[in-house]
């Protein structure tokens, strides 16, 4: 069965909205992080937001290796409206996340990315369809935005696979659910 692996980049305080000016001094471990992260998937799942927003900059601009990977990649596009921009490897989902999901990971392939969409990876998370969490804890605090857990309404134990500190205070984590 296929993973589905959230990555993202918060904040001390919990924000997992776009980093903005609180993610700085990337270091090179940050990089090999994203490349061992982004190796294992063949799929990604984002929503309308990010889509909207990721399709006017990564096909002509970004970082390496997320560019290369997330232009060459499938995307599943949760929406109800046809796509504006046109992005290779976009599929436009309009069916239930819930129900996708489990589908998708029940078929032959890589691993599953969400790498931003924090209102569809909430939703999954609520379903218990994350199988690990790759976190960057930035050495900041972001003061407003959105968070991933707010309400969170249960209990629910992790085991923590991976851990790292890197040379400019960012904390690398990989959990995965038990």
């Amino acid at each position: 069965m296929r993973r589905v692996v959230l990555f993202h980049m918060w904040s001390l305080d919990g924000v997992a909205e776009e980093p903005g000016d609180w993610v700085f001094d990337v270091d090179q471990a940050v990089f090999d992080n994203i490349a061992e992260v982004i190796g294992s998937q063949d799929a990604v799942l984002l929503g309308r937001g990010t889509y909207d927003y990721w399709s006017g900059h990564w096909p002509n601009e970004g970082e390496e290796p997320f560019r290369s990977f997330i232009n060459a990649t499938t995307k599943h596009v949760f929406t109800s409206r046809p796509l504006d921009a046109q992005w290779s490897n976009s599929v436009v989902v309009d069916a239930p996340a819930e129900t996708y999901v489990r589908e998708l990971k029940e078929q032959d392939g890589g691993d599953i990315g969400i790498h931003a969409s924090v209102g569809l990876a909430k939703s999954l998370h609520d379903a218990g369809l994350i199988d690990d969490y790759r976190l960057l804890i930035a050495p900041t605090f972001a003061g407003r935005g959105c968070r991933m857990f707010d309400g969170q309404q249960e209990l629910r134990r992790l085991k923590l696979v991976d851990s790292q500190a890197t040379e400019t205070g960012a904390l690398l984590l990989h959990y995965r659910s038990r």
